[in-house]
């Protein structure tokens, strides 16, 4: 079945990850709702961007990822969801005894819970449908984990042991669920902290993005956003009809250590 005409959902679609995700799907004539939470100019020209150059429809719908009824309310308003990509995030960094409840409950709310109440929305339509792709995007820190990140690896874990349990829930309809495992991605948030870190450490561009950024990731290269898309497009293949409950690292090795 070719994925040609079907319509994807990516929460946190307007930059970074979410934005390259939109961008490989349409290329592959998958129409693409893209979100975000600012309802902006700036949204919406992205995805008429997107139409006029990949020739596939994409619109913009707004809704916060904090707030559950939105979430679920996002499904509804993209009109049609065969393929759902839950990939909205945030981060902060803190030592677990001062790490603000604030910044904990929002960062599980909008990286877990928020896939939550899509897929809950998301299934019906799938099986309506006939056919479905959910692929969560999760990261290295979802099968390992890192000082200072306890809530974002807390969701990040939670989202792999989530995307097992819809797997195994749809294993017997034409429904798949999967996680893709990112390192390091050079998106426009990460190519802006290059010279803070290069002042930081005293150290050139290739030098500090060795050493200090990719410290972890064996490869010494950044993923890219365009990479993260074609893996999410493989998963909406037919090849990738018996991958279903599990994670496919991006990450350069780091997961191999």
């Amino acid at each position: 079945m070719s994925v040609q005409g079907k319509t994807a959902v990516i929460t946190g679609s307007t930059s970074g990850i979410g934005l390259g995700i939109a961008w490989e799907l349409a290329r592959g004539g998958v129409k693409v709702v893209l979100n975000s939470f600012s309802d902006s100019d700036e949204d919406h020209a992205i995805a008429r961007q997107i139409t006029d150059e990949t020739g596939t429809e994409a619109r913009y719908v707004q809704a916060d990822m904090s707030k559950p009824d939105q979430c679920r309310a996002l499904i509804g308003e993209a009109g049609a969801c065969d393929i759902l990509i839950n990939n909205a995030g945030i981060q902060h960094v803190a030592p677990i005894d001062e790490f603000p409840t604030e910044k904990w409950d929002a960062i599980i709310a909008i990286m877990l819970s928020s896939a939550f109440h899509t897929t809950a929305a998301a299934l019906p339509v799938m099986r309506k449908a006939g056919w479905g792709r959910v692929i969560n995007i999760a990261s290295a820190h979802g099968l390992t984990a890192s000082p200072y990140k306890s809530a974002y690896v807390a969701a990040k874990h939670g989202i792999v042991g989530m995307t097992k349990v819809v797997a195994l829930e749809t294993a017997r309809e034409p429904i798949t669920a999967n996680a893709i495992c990112p390192g390091y991605v050079l998106t426009p948030l990460v190519e802006g902290q290059i010279p803070d870190t290069m002042e930081k450490y005293g150290m050139g561009r290739e030098e500090v993005i060795e050493k200090v950024m990719l410290e972890r990731q064996p490869s010494k290269e950044f993923a890219t956003t365009g990479q993260l898309g074609g893996t999410a497009l493989f998963l909406c293949s037919d090849a990738a009809a018996q991958i279903t409950g599990t994670t496919i690292s991006v990450d350069g090795g780091w997961t191999a250590l």
